[in-house]
């Protein structure tokens, strides 16, 4: 395979309660199918643990808004169907496979790129990688919706999503996106970097 847009990949992003481990309370999910970043779907969920006052200080999600909300075992074949894809996606991305993991189990976890390790090796000089510096670097957030905002899932997840088609297109090879030098030998695990 030499061209990154022959895989499909989601592109995902997490909000936890601030709990230890974190309990999901939102997760949203931006397919990207040939180089192209489609529509956006998210859930919100009423975590087993209550939202803790700091989580609700960064992604303004309180215990009200989730009452209501379904367990996430009543979302769970929704989520796995988006998650069915060759890749996953995502900006600091041990933290939202993490969560992914604890919530499925069982769920086998297909190839992980992770779009702040990918901006660190490709843009050596960037300074910051923050998601939202990369955002404000390279105008990521223009045209989204007005109801949209940072630290929310649907907001990261498509910001990231602009991200990743990003890097993915400055990745002179498909060994460069994967993080692999020519010869097979590679400068970071394929399967999580």
């Amino acid at each position: 395979m030499t061209d990154w847009t022959s895989l499909t990949y989601v592109v995902v992003d997490v909000e936890g309660n601030g709990q230890q481990p974190p309990d999901l309370v939102e997760l949203a999910a931006v397919p990207i199918v040939g180089g192209v970043v489609g529509d956006a779907v998210s859930w919100l969920v009423r975590p087993e643990r209550p939202i803790k006052h700091f989580a609700t200080r960064i992604h303004g999600l309180t215990n009200t808004d989730v009452a209501d909300c379904p367990p996430f075992t009543d979302v769970t074949a929704d989520v796995r169907a988006v998650l069915d894809v060759d890749a996953l996606v995502a900006h600091n991305a041990h933290v939202d496979v993490g969560v992914l993991r604890r919530q499925l189990p069982d769920w086998k976890t297909p190839e992980v790129f992770d779009t702040l390790r990918l901006a660190r090796r490709l843009m050596p000089d960037q300074g910051d990688y923050r998601l939202g510096s990369l955002v404000e670097a390279f105008t990521l957030a223009e045209d989204l919706p007005d109801d949209l905002s940072p630290h929310r899932a649907t907001y990261d997840a498509l910001v990231a999503a602009r991200l990743f088609v990003t890097l993915a297109t400055k990745a002179a090879t498909w060994e460069a996106l994967r993080g692999q030098t020519p010869g097979g030998s590679e400068d970071e695990p394929p399967a999580l970097f």
